[in-house]
């Protein structure tokens, strides 16, 4: 499967949340290979149960052992059998309480693999709050002094903790988050390079031009041709 223009592979049975903003193709399966979708507005989505799925995102494939598996597959068989069942009264709400059900459980498989938040040391904490604010400004924010600024630290002290836990400093993580948006813009509108630049902050066209390829390693109109033929 490839997500945000990154190919992952399972081999086993597993669980995969791909967020709205996210490019996904169309998973390539094996005849005897089975693939269960589904897909929710987020009107629809308790706000705890949104919070928690806006902090996994970006994610990867987790593989299910037998037991959640089954339960993940019996949830989702509920929610298809009630989606059909239109004439009952209380549709929707029984329909919209069998999702959250099943959203509560994919959410678990990812809290369960992820380290406890009583176990994160300081470095880790920091980056995380890093990558959550990144998300959020990054349209706006684009200097380190930025986020420094926004989690009470230092420059140096929040590069240290961000490149001891993931190997990147800070303005690389800032520069890949901007070019993955650039790169869902360029495959998802119609919007000129120009255009697209611009809605990322970037008024000189011919700076964001040459950042895109040096991240990417060809030009915009190249990467937009190629991943949308």
């Amino acid at each position: 499967m490839e997500i945000d223009f990154e190919r992952y592979k399972a081999d086993t049975p597993s669980l995969l949340y791909i967020h709205p903003n996210q490019v996904h193709r169309p998973f390539q399966v094996g005849a005897d290979v089975v693939a269960y979708i589904l897909a929710i507005g987020n009107e629809s989505i308790i706000a705890q149960y949104l919070t928690l799925l806006e902090g996994i995102t970006p994610t990867k494939p987790i593989p299910l052992d037998d037991r959640n598996f089954a339960d993940l597959r019996q949830a989702m068989l509920l929610c298809i059998s009630l989606f059909e069942r239109k004439k009952d009264r209380l549709h929707n709400s029984v329909l919209k309480d069998s999702c959250n059900a099943f959203i509560g459980l994919i959410i678990s498989q990812y809290l369960e693999s992820s380290a406890p938040v009583d176990k994160l040391s300081r470095f880790d904490m920091v980056t995380r709050s890093f990558k959550v604010a990144l998300e959020l400004h990054f349209l706006k924010k684009k200097r380190r002094a930025d986020y420094a600024n926004e989690l009470n630290i230092s420059i140096a002290y929040l590069n240290e903790c961000v490149k001891n836990t993931t190997g990147l400093p800070v303005s690389q993580h800032i520069r890949q988050r901007l070019i993955l948006e650039a790169k869902r813009l360029l495959y998802h509108s119609n919007k000129s390079i120009k255009e697209i630049a611009i809605e990322l902050g970037y008024d000189d066209y011919a700076y964001f031009s040459r950042l895109f390829k040096k991240a990417s390693g060809m030009t915009a109109q190249t990467f937009r041709n190629k991943n949308r033929d």
